[in-house]
């Protein structure tokens, strides 16, 4: 069995990623009878109370997937205007915390949230504007567009599906919880070979090193 920190992926009835969450909650899910099926491997068995009559032990197996009733939140985060909430944890996860100017990797402390076009000039704080710049680089570039500063963009920022939004928000993402969201991603998705690598494989530098 699993640490008790380690996350369920639940899905809508017809498959489409939701959200995640811990086993209380799955556990809570199964118990109002919630959960229409569940797949991927059994994560957690809780036990509880011993029967009077048949003096046996109630057991409950949590899977690391579940797949639970209803819909009509999944269908709005289908459309095509859908963009996810920007946050600068995700936003380094896009971008693998990998600085778009200087293609180096650092932890999240000594990253940064850099405008590709600078507010001051009317970019907006949307994620087709944003990128992951290391502290050095995002000071040196200022309130200039990479162009005027003279430095290379080293990926086009990308806003991402729900499905890849779930991914860049999961903590020790399951192997076959990998292969489910991969299989929502859009074909043209950066994020493919991150999600066949895994999350938390990626080594990071830190200044001075």
């Amino acid at each position: 069995m699993w640490s008790l920190t380690q996350q369920v992926l639940r899905t809508d009835l017809a498959g489409m990623p939701m959200e995640w969450v811990d086993y209380r909650v799955a556990a809570r899910l199964y118990f109002l009878g919630q959960v229409a099926y569940a797949c991927g491997d059994a994560l957690f068995e809780l036990r509880g109370g011993i029967n009077s009559s048949t003096h046996r032990q109630s057991r409950l197996e949590i899977h690391s997937i579940i797949a639970t009733y209803g819909t009509h939140h999944a269908l709005n985060k289908l459309q095509d205007d859908y963009a996810p909430p920007l946050s600068n944890r995700t936003l380094f996860h896009r971008d693998d915390h990998m600085c778009m100017y200087c293609g180096s990797r650092f932890s999240g402390r000594h990253l940064s949230r850099d405008h590709v076009r600078p507010t001051s000039r009317g970019g907006k704080d949307v994620w087709n504007n944003v990128v992951t710049a290391c502290l050095r680089c995002n000071n040196f570039k200022a309130g200039r567009t990479p162009e005027a500063a003279g430095m290379e963009l080293l990926a086009v920022p990308f806003t991402p599906t729900h499905a890849e939004y779930i991914f860049l928000m999961g903590r020790h993402v399951l192997a076959d919880q990998m292969a489910f969201l991969r299989a929502h991603f859009p074909r043209s998705s950066p994020l493919h070979r991150r999600a066949a690598r895994g999350v938390d494989e990626t080594p990071v530098n830190e200044p001075g090193e």
